[in-house]
């Protein structure tokens, strides 16, 4: 398994672009199964989970084809496979996504039940009840989610006990090509669910209030192609901004949406990171001093779990005592016995941690256990003192562009040590 090697001290200087959304980009392309044209999609990040999802596509008789300015045009008019198999989607959850695609439009689907990040229990039970009540006959069986209905889907009222991203999406789909109309209660809110549904709706989909709590879906016979440009990744450029806030001289934060991650630049103003915001540019320099500020995560408008790890990072580094509360998955703090072992002092308490700073991190041998976790880690050696190993890092493949690349652009002294 490859490595990376961060030699703690650089300071960062220059422009960064912002790839496309990593958690926008995955429903888009489930999307394209919803219709036989071609569907075109832009600005799809290079990171290990595209990659997956466009070989699900593949395995279920899309073709793919890359244009000269780096477009997909995804083209899903055959049909050879309605399973999405365990060889494929064992790494990734969002694998459950081409679910309510499947069925809607073929009137079958068999999806293994998906991986991902061990975070936390994430079921899919909303997605298997959601398309019970639309009149799917749902079973599981030997790992997988087999799913059939005769004829077509049909619309239906429903609601979510908890907000949950991934369902919103599915059946979202799903109802896009049910007869009648389809009404989903407490939603999730996330910018990736209002890009879904600008994606659907440009196929011929009747989608509205995405990004509200309350989302209203007209089926339609059929869909027809489109064009999309997926939009930037917000969890991408606040790992960069808090980089920035850390180790930055001036960090500038090209094509990103300041209006997707106010939550972020709120919590990092609070703390004292000096932020400069303009359409579709965010500049941040590291202050003199990082203030301790306590943090509590929460869904779409509130802050981003998958942006804690990294703010827990900064708070090493924050002067006095910060709590951080993560109420979104019950093993996110997986991550802090890493950080430990770089001299970080954290006491967890259930879903609490207490982070006191600033305190001197010191380069050591660590273990990415997650996602976000591993990003957790490379912020934590940027300044730290000595050399920095981070093991596993195909964790941090699945959802950032080469990140040794970039912050080596930007000053950082960080290689890949190739297994």
């Amino acid at each position: 398994m490859d490595k990376l090697k961060i030699t703690g001290g650089a300071r960062l200087n220059g422009r960064v672009e912002i790839a496309g959304a990593k958690n926008a980009a995955l429903p888009a392309l489930a999307a394209c199964l919803l219709t036989d044209q071609p569907v075109e999609l832009s600005k799809l990040p290079k990171v290990r989970d595209v990659r997956t999802m466009l070989r699900v596509l593949e395995q279920l008789a899309a073709s793919v084809t890359e244009t000269e300015s780096g477009s997909s045009i995804i083209t899903a008019d055959r049909y050879a496979s309605h399973e999405a198999p365990y060889d494929l989607v064992k790494t990734m959850r969002a694998s459950v996504l081409v679910l309510g695609p499947l069925l809607a439009r073929y009137g079958r689907a068999r999806v293994s039940l998906p991986g991902g990040c061990a975070i936390g229990e994430r079921p899919i039970n909303f997605h298997i009840e959601g398309l019970q009540r639309m009149g799917a006959d749902v079973t599981l069986e030997h790992g997988y989610v087999e799913a059939r209905v005769e004829g077509k889907l049909h619309g239906a009222r429903l609601s979510f006990p908890t907000k949950s991203v991934t369902a919103t999406e599915n059946l979202m789909m799903a109802a896009c090509l049910a007869e009648g109309t389809t009404t989903l209660i407490n939603c999730a809110e996330e910018p990736e669910i209002v890009d879904l549904a600008e994606l659907l709706n440009a196929m011929g989909a009747s989608v509205h209030g995405a990004g509200t709590d309350e989302i209203l879906v007209e089926g339609r016979p059929f869909l027809h192609g489109a064009k999309h440009r997926v939009i930037s990744d917000r969890i991408e450029a606040g790992t960069y901004l808090i980089a920035g806030a850390m180790a930055g001289d001036r960090l500038e934060l090209v094509d990103c949406d300041p209006f997707h991650m106010r939550p972020v630049l709120e919590q990092l103003s609070g703390a004292g990171v000096d932020i400069e915001v303009s359409e579709r540019t965010i500049t941040v320099t590291a202050p003199d001093r990082i203030e301790a500020r306590d943090l509590r995560t929460s869904p779409h408008p509130g802050y981003p779990t998958d942006m804690q790890a990294q703010y827990m990072a900064m708070m090493t580094q924050a002067h006095g005592t910060s709590v951080i509360a993560e109420t979104v998955f019950e093993r996110r703090f997986m991550h802090v016995g890493e950080l430990l072992r770089m001299g970080a002092d954290i006491r967890i308490d259930g879903h609490t941690a207490v982070v006191v700073g600033p305190t001197k991190l010191t380069g050591a041998q660590v273990m990415a256990t997650d996602l976000r976790a591993s990003a957790s880690l490379v912020l934590a050696g940027l300044v730290a003192d000595g050399v920095t190993v981070i093991d596993r890092v195909y964790h941090l493949d699945r959802g950032y562009e080469p990140i040794e690349h970039k912050l080596g652009a930007l000053g950082a002294s960080i290689e890949r040590i190739r297994s």
